[in-house]
């Protein structure tokens, strides 16, 4: 069994980079690497270490004795402890500059690949209030305080929020949250206070046990809501709640339940019901109309997806007479999106119920040259699928965060098509994609968007020509 550390204590160290998964990078005055939680690039602090790695040291900030030019005091009186807005200490500027920082690095340093225009990053103009999604969840096993746990007092332990980091068992209760508008918390808060005051039971993730799961909210820009509430079983006091629901915010578009007894919350295999309204709620985006479901994929931030399919259609210099194929369609949208200047779209999903949702999309937009099949990519996107469906010059990829399956790389290789367009929202597989398309291609363009403010996360468009 491997000696447990007992932790070193490092004065007066400099933060001076941002790191993987949010984290920042201090160095001690003998160059050793630790990684810490909090910091902001410029800060001069005080650490504790709590790991220690082959090479690095893992800590927590015990002090910060000189504020660096980047940092901002967070607006969220739940940062430090909920960790979703992990740089909502850092101006929003600064997050630009490292977020461009670690595209270009990753491009060059991973990839290896040498890109001959990159374009500065896409800010966001609304830095707060931009995710149209929201997922929170119940539990009977609340993340609590060292202060409420030394008091020696009886606490309601019940939560509604987000995943205490490092601790898959507590859910920090959030009171406001400031990454998706009203009514979401108005709506969170409600429901949190009828399910206690009428005594639902919320579910405890050690045991398996409790009643109500998780609440998922959706927002679009033309206005429309989506609720969707996920329970264990159906018992008597399920109705009543959603009645509440509606009866309380009866401009709900969408009011949907899950009964789910399995052991986590994945809604893929899971029947929706219907409680009110429609199954489904609308977004538009330039005169085009999407249905989105509770199961469907959808940008997360509805104005800076305008953005991103725009650089999207813009690098990809799109002429009548082309064929695309759109891999990882979704619901269709970036097929739809670009269908008025081409000759015909392919989009292909793994998800049968996107794959339905964009024919149904297409067919009430009354496009007729997009065709959509369902099936995994690196066993759908194969040469019988070429001759099928005719050889495309232009592609458009935009995969999960994982990137793209060898095979699916193989193939647009076999393909050639004289220009590839790439989205990623992870900039590592994507340099990871590059290196191994660097063959027969060179990256043009390169330009990132910034998806999700407060967050390390940010969406990188490239364009590849054929050598």
């Amino acid at each position: 069994m491997s000696k447990r550390h007992k932790g070193k204590f490092f004065e007066d160290i400099q933060v001076v980079d941002t790191a993987n998964k949010g984290k920042s990078i201090a160095k001690t005055q003998d160059g050793m690497t630790i990684f810490l939680n909090e910091g902001v690039p410029g800060d001069v602090v005080n650490v504790k270490t709590y790991k220690k790695r082959k090479g690095y040291f893992e800590g927590t900030v015990t002090e910060i004795k000189q504020f660096s030019p980047h940092r901002t005091d967070p607006v969220c009186e739940h940062f430090g402890v909920c960790g979703g807005c992990k740089w909502q200490h850092t101006k929003y500027e600064s997050q630009l500059e490292f977020k461009q920082k670690e595209v270009t690095q990753n491009l060059q340093r991973l990839g290896k690949v040498e890109v001959l225009e990159t374009l500065p990053i896409l800010g966001c103009e609304s830095p707060y209030l931009y995710r149209n999604k929201m997922e929170f969840s119940f539990s009977a096993n609340r993340w609590m305080t060292s202060e409420e746990i030394s008091s020696g007092k009886e606490f309601n332990k019940n939560a509604l929020g987000f995943h205490k980091p490092g601790m898959w068992d507590k859910i920090v209760d959030i009171t406001n949250c400031h990454l998706q508008a009203e009514p979401s918390n108005a709506i969170r808060n409600e429901i949190r206070r009828y399910a206690i005051e009428n005594d639902l039971s919320f579910f405890h993730p050690r045991n398996q046990s409790g009643f109500l799961r998780s609440l998922m909210i959706r927002t679009t820009s033309t206005g429309e809501l989506m609720v969707l509430l996920q329970v264990v079983e159906d018992r008597s006091e399920l109705k009543p709640l959603m009645d509440h629901i509606l009866n309380e915010f009866p401009k709900i578009n969408s009011l949907l339940y899950v009964i789910n007894s399995k052991a986590n919350d994945t809604l893929y295999d899971q029947e929706i019901f219907v409680h009110a309204g429609k199954p489904f709620i609308e977004e538009e985006m330039e005169g085009l109309h999407f249905q989105i479901g509770a199961k469907t994929f959808y940008q997360t931030n509805s104005k800076q997806a305008f953005e991103l399919y725009q650089i999207a259609r813009s690098f990809a210099d799109l002429q009548k007479e082309d064929v695309v194929y759109d891999l990882y369609t979704g619901i269709g949208t970036i097929a739809q999106f670009i269908a008025s200047k081409v000759k015909k779209v392919i989009g292909i999903d793994v998800v049968p119920e996107s794959i339905e949702s964009a024919k149904i999309n297409a067919k009430n937009n009354r496009i007729n040259n997009v065709f959509f099949e369902a099936g995994d990519m690196k066993h759908l996107f194969t040469e019988e699928f070429v001759s099928r469906h005719g050889k495309a010059n232009v592609i458009i990829t935009d995969p999960p965060r994982e990137g793209m399956h060898q095979d699916v790389v193989n193939q647009i290789l076999n393909l050639g098509p004289q220009k590839i367009v790439y989205v990623s929202c992870n900039s590592a597989t994507q340099a990871r994609d590059l290196s191994l398309l660097s063959k027969m291609y060179i990256v043009s363009k390169s330009k990132a968007v910034d998806m999700f403010p407060q967050t390390h996360h940010v969406e990188n468009v490239v364009l590849l020509t054929k050598r």
